[in-house]
């Protein structure tokens, strides 16, 4: 399978470019990243509509900012693509949606198996404990980290809500807040610095007991393994949107 990588030259297209050169049935044919260049015979181009090489599929590891001139090339070129960039926002959405019409898109704010499972599990557990316990949600990253709270803790809240009966009210904090804690409210608090490695904690908080959901990652291999095995799935799919939940 030829894949073209978006982020070419960015931590997880490094990432990435060490996890294709280990698996005998995937070869790099391309990247698209600002810095423009030819690394090892492949074509790296700033614009994607530059690149002239045929793949299989895209993996978009890039910036937000970026993400539409992907998705014009998939859609333009018939090219299946994994967007793994965080922080969208409704117009990167929008522009997806358009995509998926003429091309297989797929997406997940968290390409971790482990975070999607955890995000299904808080999802069973929510109908046993809506009535009586709060719901926290703490996350914790290093300090090269832009977007706050990160995507995940989002993935994770949303997962929650959904599984609700009454919806929750989302708060960012809590400073300034004299307000009792109601049984409605999902705090999300972001916590920065350091080299700390990716954590998300769910806290649930009853009446004498608490319960808490945790996932920690130590490496991006988790993330690059995760967008690898979505490319392999969404290669040969007709057009549509896909996420992590069609892969587990």
């Amino acid at each position: 399978m030829n894949i073209i990588i978006s982020g070419y030259y960015g931590k997880m297209g490094t990432v990435l470019r060490e996890l294709i050169s280990e698996d005998e049935g995937l070869t790099l044919v391309g990247g698209f990243d600002i810095e423009r260049g030819t690394e090892n015979g492949i074509p790296v181009v700033a614009n994607p509509s530059e690149l002239k090489v045929k793949a299989d599929v895209v993996i978009d590891f890039s910036h937000y900012t970026y993400v539409p001139a992907v998705l014009k090339y998939s859609a333009d070129s018939g090219t299946p693509v994994v967007i793994c960039t965080t922080a969208l926002g409704e117009n990167e959405k929008s522009l997806m949606r358009e995509a998926s019409a003429k091309v297989a898109v797929f997406n997940s704010s968290n390409m971790s198996l482990g975070i999607n499972l955890l995000s299904k599990m808080a999802g069973l557990a929510m109908p046993s404990l809506e009535e009586s316990f709060n719901v926290e949600i703490v996350e914790k990253h290093h300090d090269k980290k832009k977007d706050s709270p990160s995507g995940t803790a989002l993935l994770l809240a949303d997962a929650v809500n959904d599984a609700c009966k009454i919806k929750k009210d989302y708060l960012f904090g809590r400073h300034g807040k004299a307000d009792e804690p109601k049984i409605t409210d999902l705090g999300i608090h972001a916590v920065r610095g350091g080299t700390m490695p990716g954590e998300h904690t769910i806290i649930f908080a009853g009446p004498d007991e608490v319960i808490e959901l945790k996932h920690t990652v130590y490496s991006r291999k988790v993330f690059g393994a995760g967008a690898i095995s979505a490319a392999k799935y969404l290669a040969g799919k007709p057009a549509g949107m896909y996420s992590m939940a069609d892969i587990m």
